[in-house]
């Protein structure tokens, strides 16, 4: 029985036969069941025994046991700080805040950058009431490492709960030299609003927008007048910063904080100016929400006038875009044009016809110029049918018909179009020098077209035979033929003596000529109207050789032009009204010129009596004085 005992005792137990022989999904390591035991407690070391000391020599030895094994760690390795700040710790835990200030001072030596060694060591002095030795602390700290704000803010910190504000103002001060973030500005700022000292933080603000000069400040700045009462200076600090800015680096954000606060004092007028000045100052793709808030303005305070006037400068941002983009988009400056004409402003309206017709097609094919003379002929239109400017009209008839390459091509109808404003005109003679003179221009036969003007010219009556003339003589000069040009001038001269004529011929003299020529015919015009009744015409042209003297002469010559200039007097006349009875007088202003004045003697015997009588009269008035 033993042995069979023994026998079922030997057998070895069957090992289990693993059938899945492929890694698992999830694989556990070893590392992983060590740190699923610590955060389960599985294995709970006891802790140390508490070691109490209540003999002096037993401390001594515990503090030498302790003091060894620091200065051992800190021989190791010197660059570890957290040893050195465990160290101090250690040693201001035992009452030695000698040894923990020596600690701290030969960690600094290590070391003398490091931030956290700084704090804690004034934080120590601070902690022991130490406020000489954490004020140099501090003072050190900032010197050596001036860009760690942390030193700043616990140095001001410090100081102003000790009560000493001038001191905190100079820590504040020396800070401020390094010109830090934002943030350091407005904790100094914040600062002296505590103490009430408006005027203080005003000049930091001044100092603070220049050093940086983000709009956010600078509406800061505003709002800091506005809180406290001063509107006029949030306003000057607003019209200031849209000047400093100026045209290249506007900002919208700007713009709609000094609308609100205008919006706020209820200067609904002002808050229109400014969205109106930014809408035309700043690109389209940056203003959207000067347009969301220049609306809702108009929405609350504005009549539909105003919201339409919003829409319209909405719809002016999008066509400035179109057209910048592509300035030969003639359909995009139709729209444009079409919406300033319901508009009714005559000068924006003229100012966007000119900048249109001045992109001239880059081709000289006409069908690249079908659409662009159109903007001349609404132009023209415009000017005759809705301002009523017939010179104006004249002058965009004029210009389009010079600039049209006629010897490539030309377009009849503006040919046409032009005639018949001449005929509207009644000036049938200017309709055919249109249809005729320009025409034979056209067809380069040009001794044709000069005996068609000298034709013109020579007839008994014209409506306006000064049109006629000036073509005629600007056809000359279009011709380089100089001299037929002066021979015009001259023989328009011999049929009229009118001032226009003449300054016109001294500045073709000037411009073709030389100066010279030009002074010999101001002098010659100058003779003729001596014995002119008009004398307004004798004096406008005497203002004109002023003018050129000004710019051509020398003093000799600007002396002559200044002796012949008249003497305005005021004198008295006679008027009777239409039925032939006395009407009484009437004040009014002539000219005496100083040949006239010679010829006059009587005259210089009336101004001296009427300085003898003023003599008189001043003499005449003698102080009376009261005796009490």
């Amino acid at each position: 029985m033993d042995s069979s005992a023994d026998k079922k005792l030997q057998k070895v137990p069957k090992v289990a036969k693993v059938k899945n022989k492929t890694p698992a999904e999830i694989q556990i390591t070893a590392e992983q069941l060590l740190r699923e035991a610590k955060e389960r407690d599985l294995e709970i070391v006891p802790p140390p025994p508490k070691q109490k000391i209540s003999d002096p020599d037993e401390l001594a030895e515990y503090q030498l046991r302790k003091r060894k094994a620091f200065e051992d760690s800190i021989r190791k390795n010197r660059a570890v700080i957290s040893n050195w700040i465990k160290y101090a710790q250690w040693e201001e835990s035992q009452k030695e805040i000698q040894r923990a200030r020596s600690v701290y001072e030969r960690a600094l030596d290590v070391d003398h950058r490091n931030v956290t060694l700084w704090l804690k060591y004034a934080e120590m002095e601070m902690r022991h009431r130490q406020i000489n030795h954490a004020r140099n602390l501090w003072d050190r700290a900032v010197s050596i490492l001036p860009r760690v704000n942390q030193f700043w803010y616990k140095y001001s910190y410090m100081e102003e709960m000790l009560g000493n504000i001038p001191g905190t103002r100079q820590i504040f001060e020396r800070w401020m030299e390094w010109e830090p973030d934002e943030q350091p500005w407005l904790t100094y700022i914040k600062f002296e609003l505590r103490y009430k000292e408006l005027e203080r933080a005003r000049n930091i603000y001044e100092r603070f927008v220049i050093v940086h000069p983000e709009i956010k400040n600078w509406v800061r700045y505003a709002r800091f007048e506005e809180q406290n009462g001063y509107i006029s200076n949030a306003r000057k600090v607003y019209e200031r910063s849209v000047e400093f800015y100026g045209e290249e680096y506007m900002d919208e954000k700007l713009f709609v904080a000094f609308a609100k606060f205008e919006e706020n004092q209820r200067e609904h007028d002002r808050v229109r100016v400014i969205y109106k000045y930014a809408l035309d100052h700043i690109p389209k793709e940056k203003a959207q929400e000067l347009f969301k808030n220049y609306t809702i303005h108009e929405k609350k305070y504005g009549d539909r006038a105003g919201i339409e006037d919003v829409i319209v400068s909405k719809r002016r941002f999008q066509y400035e875009e179109e057209v910048k983009s592509n300035p030969h988009n003639y359909d995009a400056w139709f729209d444009y044009l079409r919406l300033m004409e319901s508009e009714g402003n005559i000068d924006v309206t003229r100012e966007v016809y000119e900048r249109s017709i001045a992109n001239v097609p880059p081709s000289k094919e006409k069908r690249y110029w079908r659409r662009y003379i159109y903007l001349w002929i609404n132009y023209a239109l415009y000017e005759e049918l809705e301002v009523g400017d017939m010179d104006q009209t004249r002058q965009v008839y004029q210009a389009c018909i010079q600039l049209i390459p006629h010897k490539v091509f030309t377009f009849a109808k503006i040919w046409l179009l032009a005639a018949q404003f001449e005929i509207r005109q009644k000036n049938l003679t200017a309709a055919r020098k249109l249809l005729f003179a320009e025409l034979e221009t056209i067809l380069g036969d040009i001794a044709r077209a000069r005996a068609i003007y000298e034709i013109a010219i020579n007839q008994p009556r014209l409506d306006m035979p000064e049109v006629i003339w000036k073509g005629y003589i600007d056809f000359e000069i279009e011709q380089e033929e100089f001299e037929n040009a002066r021979q015009l001038y001259e023989r328009l001269l011999e049929r009229t003596q009118h001032v226009k004529v003449w300054i016109s011929f001294a500045k073709f003299e000037q411009s073709y000529n030389s100066t010279e020529q030009a002074r010999h015919v101001y002098d010659k015009a100058n003779k003729a109207l001596q014995h002119s009744e008009e004398k307004e015409e004798r004096l406008m042209l005497l203002e004109a050789w002023k003018d050129f003297e000004e710019t051509y002469g020398d003093d000799l010559s600007r002396e002559k032009v200044e002796k012949q200039l008249p003497k305005k007097v005021k004198k008295r006349r006679k008027i009777q009204t239409e039925t032939g009875a006395d009407g009484g007088w009437e004040e009014y202003y002539d000219y005496i010129f100083p040949t006239n004045e010679a010829a006059q003697p009587h005259l210089r015997l009336l101004e001296m009596a009427k300085k003898w009588k003023q003599k008189n009269e001043t003499s005449e008035a003698v102080p009376v004085s009261c005796d009490s």
